[in-house]
């Protein structure tokens, strides 16, 4: 989607855990939800 409105040199991290002490985190964990950081740039 990124690239499609013109960013480039796109770059996904690995899995980050955004639910770690939130109320929903065994429910995150239950269905394997995860974050993951983003970088890109629009030329």
């Amino acid at each position: 989607m990124l690239d499609e409105i013109g960013f480039v040199d796109i770059e996904i991290g690995r899995p980050v855990d955004t639910f770690g002490g939130a109320s929903g985190e065994a429910n995150a964990r239950t269905f394997d939800v995860h974050g993951y950081p983003f970088r890109a740039r629009r030329p």
